[in-house]
């Protein structure tokens, strides 16, 4: 029992030598660096939509600009510098819509061998399918308690 404990603590020693130090400011400055740039991205294009298409709506606006984020996020990850940014960034790259986007997409290329349904229709989801789950789950919770608040 006691060789099984000195192999788990050099183990734990081990990784704690491999695994890169990186200080806890320079992460959360990358992090909002690399967001910050993503949503200024995502509102240059929304001045660019607005200033084409005066009259349209911003729910309109805002879906034009969800769908370049994520197609200029979904090309990104297939030529594999999407990666490197997200190395760089870290959380910055994944709170915005470009993570969820990411998620899909890398799953997607990593399974399409696999075929269009085994593949790529059955494992897309892999990683951002329970975050869907969660947030149906979630928006039925809080939409059954605002219709019960609105009862009254």
């Amino acid at each position: 029992m006691e060789n099984k404990e000195q192999r788990n603590q050099e183990y734990l020693q081990f990784i704690e030598k491999q695994t890169p130090k990186t200080g806890w400011f320079n992460s959360l400055f990358h992090a909002f660096i690399v967001g910050g740039m993503i949503c200024c991205m995502g509102q240059m294009f929304g001045d660019i939509i607005r200033s084409f298409y005066p009259n349209m709506d911003l729910l309109r606006v805002g879906a034009w600009i969800n769908i370049i984020v994520i197609t200029i996020t979904i090309l990104l990850t297939s030529f594999g510098v999407f990666d490197r940014i997200a190395k760089f960034g870290g959380a910055g790259t994944f709170i915005p819509i470009s993570g969820f986007a990411n998620s899909i997409a890398s799953c997607a290329i990593e399974f399409k061998n696999e075929g269009l349904v085994f593949g790529i229709g059955s494992k897309m989801f892999f990683v951002a399918g329970p975050v869907l789950v969660n947030g149906v789950a979630y928006s039925i919770v809080v939409g059954l308690i605002y219709f019960l608040i609105g009862l009254f």
